[in-house]
């Protein structure tokens, strides 16, 4: 289905780096991921408690942003 959403699950670091991300491309590391898709997405980003964080996405986004990655 077009309509099709996917939540990327994002855990900061105390320092705040990325410690981790869901749907990492391997050509990226997991800052460079939360990087792209900070600044190639609008209004698809949620904070949570403890140093969470979720941005929720279409399919097709998200497989078009790991393409430009690779």
């Amino acid at each position: 289905m077009e309509n099709d959403q996917i939540m990327i699950h994002v855990r900061f670091a105390p320092d705040g780096t990325v410690a981790t991300i869901g749907e990492c491309p391997g050509a990226l590391s997991a800052q460079g991921w939360f990087n792209l898709l900070a600044s190639s997405t609008t209004d698809c980003y949620e904070t949570l408690s403890g140093g969470r964080a979720l941005f929720r996405l279409p399919k097709l986004q998200v497989e078009q942003l790991k393409s430009s990655a690779a």
